[in-house]
This record gives structure tokens, C-alpha cells and sequence, in this order.
């Protein structure tokens, strides 16, 4: 009779690890998963920044809807010289980002309905500290850090694209 303990007891012993082992496989599978950089399609249409120097053209990645938003450029190593990604929201409001996962340091344009840039931040990898405009805005463009002002990009410039174009065009006034 103890021995039949001892085995069942063994037994229900090795399922608990077994399952103990699967659910920690699921959870660092989950982890892995979640630490890859999102890869959205480039946009076909440049987005074109409107500076004192000239126009500057940038291939971006369009966030419009709120997964992308929320995962933007988190985990990606690299980001070349004219690329970005255009986050954009539903309507003009206050809007704050964070650098949390995010090992590239980043300037961060944040766009008014206009398309005019009302301000320009500095992102600093990994920070958890909130990076937001003054006034509501309805885009952010991010860029690989030093872009903007390798560039001459400076508050009150114009950037142009047909997602800009269009938001403005839905609310003239």
C-alpha cells in the first residue's frame, strides 16, 4: 500500500513538473514573442518635411491603428537616416510616449491637424519618463535621433502626406 502512495504520489509529482515546464515554455515563448520589433509595410507615398533648408523626403511606416501605436518602433536596433514611423491619431488630443523597449534614441515630431510641427523631443532608449507636447496634436513622427535638426526641421515647418492631407481635409476648420 505505500508503495502504491509512493508511486501515485511520484507520479502526480512528475505531471505537476511537466506542467510547471509547458506553462514556463508558454510564458518565455509569450516573452519572445512580444520582444520582436513590429514590422509594418512602407508606406509607398514619402512624407515630406517643408524646411527652410528644402524639402527633406522620409519613407515611413503608418501606426493608425492602436496595437502599432502602442508598439511603434519598441525593439528595433536599426532605422536609417530617412526612415520613420507616422503615428496617427483618430483625433487632436494630448498625447504622451514613453521609450520603455525602445533601444534607439529618437526625435520625436509631434504634428498638429495642419500638418505643422508644433514641437520636437528627444527620446532617450529604455527611459520610462512620459514624452509629450504642450498643446493636443494629432500625428507624431518618429526619426532616428539628430535627424531633425541634421535636416533644419524646426516647430511651425510643414510635413505633407496623403494621411495628413486627409485628416485636414475631414476637419477644414
Amino acid at each position: 500500500m505505500n508503495r502504491r502512495k509512493f508511486l501515485m504520489g511520484g507520479a502526480i509529482g512528475a505531471a505537476l513538473i511537466a506542467m510547471a515546464a509547458a506553462t514556463s515554455f508558454g510564458l518565455t515563448t509569450a516573452s519572445l514573442a512580444e520582444s520582436q520589433p513590429m514590422a509594418l509595410p512602407a508606406d509607398p507615398e514619402a512624407l515630406v518635411a517643408v524646411t527652410a533648408k528644402g524639402e527633406v523626403r522620409f519613407r515611413i511606416e503608418v501606426a493608425d491603428e492602436p496595437a502599432e501605436r502602442s508598439m511603434g518602433l519598441m525593439f528595433r536596433t536599426d532605422l536609417g537616416d530617412d526612415q520613420g514611423m507616422l503615428f496617427v491619431f483618430d483625433e487632436t488630443q494630448p498625447v504622451g510616449f514613453w521609450m520603455k523597449n525602445t533601444p534607439l534614441p529618437l526625435d520625436l515630431l509631434f504634428i498638429g491637424e495642419d500638418g505643422k510641427v508644433r514641437d520636437i523631443q528627444q527620446g532617450v532608449p529604455f527611459s520610462e519618463a512620459v514624452i509629450a507636447a504642450d498643446e493636443p496634436v494629432r500625428f507624431v513622427l518618429e526619426l532616428k535621433a539628430g535627424t531633425a535638426e541634421k535636416n533644419g526641421i524646426r516647430d511651425g515647418d510643414q510635413l505633407k502626406h496623403r494621411v495628413i492631407t486627409k485628416a485636414g481635409a475631414a476637419n477644414p476648420g
